[in-house]
């Protein structure tokens, strides 16, 4: 009886590793088709589903006693009533409709120009990104993060879906399509969050198995980033505490939660950034096993982009099972919404389910692949790990100060350090002014930029100004308003300060924060 046992199990630990060792796998066009609609249904469930909770529980988890709504036409009357919502999806379809119309061979410029001249808002590294290009600072430099303080924030995590939809099992295929795209608005860990999920993506064609699409997954990501040691440890915390969702994402935040990029995340709960963002989404993929349900649930009430993050979850799920597996109550309401596009596009799901599966077929194809009448036989391609970047290199923040000041015409600052952030505004939402600020910085005497500082909403500049890897040493930074305006108000709200070392505690006479040059009342 135990020899019958132990082949069982060994015949079906054989039949659930073929996809895995397999060197070509073979679909019918249906099922390829069904798993794309997957996965662009999921990330509209996801990001619908958790809607209502974004960035409310910053640091905290989640409880069960806290309802999150979903019913039948929820999905129709967000789509139709909150349409800003889906940015997970508009911006996967800005770069989908660019191949739709130029090829699979588009240029980045192409896509660069697409998104950042699209009529919607943005934040984060998707505005600085945005802002960039638009004084022709073109990818990769737009990413780069000396250009731009974002870059680790998770914006083209939550973007890069259609990479990895359009390259069924070829997770290497969708890190080429991350390499350009990514790069328009990331670096380093940021870049790598779209890269890793990419993949995901790319092998939930492949195999049925949660797990085995994680890990293998993030091989496509180097193992000196801190993002692959955050979600090889998540993986490891999974297999230590199977049964304990929670057990994992404290342990997630006892490690993992300080940021040091995004000016909006340090010295505050707030976290946008890519890797413990990532990390919830592998929580719930992982302690969900497959369920729909409790993947949802268990990734929204890990909380920070609570909305997002079931979005990749239930997007990467999505293919995974299959559009017509997807339980019929995260589908309620679908079909009403399917023929809605979503707004700053030509495009609503329907519409990318096809064109969607037209870009996978020609992506197969172009990659070794065969396209029979009907059937595709795809070349599983063994992850490779993209090259090794790193964000904020040697650059921590140790101090903020708070300024909440309109700026008139001189303000001037002293600090010790090798860099400093502005942070400051000049457009008020939905603003559509043409008007441009002008800024002159100097950094210990020297003219260092002439910053434009527009007031539209669309096209402001996230932060007022910026330098890293200064010398380490006292510095003096001048700000000189050329063309104030009785209309409109730059306002400078707190300063960051940066050095080349951790500061556990803040020391008050470490820095000499100056008063504005010509005070006004």
């Amino acid at each position: 009886m135990k020899k019958i046992l132990l082949l069982i199990a060994l015949l079906s630990t054989a039949c659930s590793s073929i996809a895995q060792t397999a060197k070509t796998i073979t679909l019918s066009q249906k099922d390829l088709k069904n798993k794309i609609k997957g996965g662009w249904a999921g990330q509209t469930i996801g990001v619908t589903f958790g809607g209502p909770m974004e960035f409310k529980y910053n640091g905290t988890i989640i409880n069960e006693y806290q309802p999150v709504p979903w019913y039948d036409g929820y999905l129709k009357k967000m789509m139709l009533e909150n349409p800003g919502l889906y940015d997970d999806l508009y911006m996967d379809l800005t770069f989908v409709e660019v191949f739709e119309k130029e090829g699979l061979d588009a240029p980045v410029n192409s896509h660069a120009k697409a998104y950042a001249n699209a009529g919607y808002a943005l934040w984060h590294a998707n505005q600085v990104g945005r802002s960039n290009i638009l004084n022709r600072i073109m990818p990769p430099q737009s990413g780069y993060w000396e250009n731009n303080p974002h870059a680790d924030c998770i914006d083209y995590q939550i973007e890069c879906d259609f990479a990895g939809l359009m390259s069924p099992a070829m997770p290497n295929t969708a890190s080429k399509i991350s390499d350009k795209i990514g790069h328009i608005m990331n670096y380093g860990d940021g870049y790598y969050g779209g890269v890793y999920l990419g993949a995901c993506y790319a092998l939930a064609f492949v195999s049925k198995d949660v797990r085995y699409v994680v890990q293998e997954a993030l091989k496509t990501v180097p193992k000196e980033s801190n993002y692959y040691k955050c979600i090889a440890d998540v993986i490891k915390w999974h297999k230590m505490y199977p049964n304990d969702w929670k057990r994992t994402w404290y342990e997630i935040q006892n490690k993992w939660s300080q940021d040091v990029g995004c000016p909006d995340g340090v010295f505050a709960p707030f976290n946008i950034d890519a890797t413990i963002n990532s990390a919830y989404v592998v929580v719930g993929l992982l302690y969900g096993n497959g369920d729909f349900t409790k993947t949802m649930e268990i990734t929204t009430r890990c909380g920070q982009d609570a909305d997002c993050n079931p979005s990749s979850a239930g997007g990467i799920l999505g293919t995974i099972l299959g559009y017509d597996a997807i339980p019929a109550y995260w589908k309620m309401g679908l079909k009403e919404a399917e023929d809605i596009d979503f707004k700053y596009t030509s495009t609503s799901l329907n519409k990318v389910y096809e064109v969607g599966y037209k870009h996978a077929l020609l992506n197969i194809e172009r990659n070794g692949g065969k396209v029979l009448k009907e059937s595709v036989t795809i070349p599983i391609q063994i992850p490779v790990a993209v090259p090794f970047e790193k964000s904020f290199d040697n650059t921590y923040p140790i101090d903020r100060k708070y300024v909440y000041k309109s700026l008139k015409d001189d303000y001037s600052f002293d600090f010790e350090g090798t860099g400093f952030v502005v942070k400051g505004e000049t457009a008020k939402w939905a603003s559509t002014s043409s008007y441009v600020f002008e800024m002159e910085v100097y950094i210990d005497g020297k003219l260092f930029e002439t910053a434009k500082l527009p007031t539209s909403f669309t096209t402001r500049r996230h932060e007022l100004t910026w330098k890293y890897k200064l010398p380490k040493g006292k510095h003096t930074v001048s700000l000189k308003l050329l063309n104030p305006s009785a209309e409109h108000d730059c306002r400078i709200t707190d300063i960051l300060i940066y050095s080349d070392q951790p500061n556990s505690t803040a020391n008050e006479n470490v820095f000499r924060f100056g008063q504005p040059i010509k005070p006004k009342q």
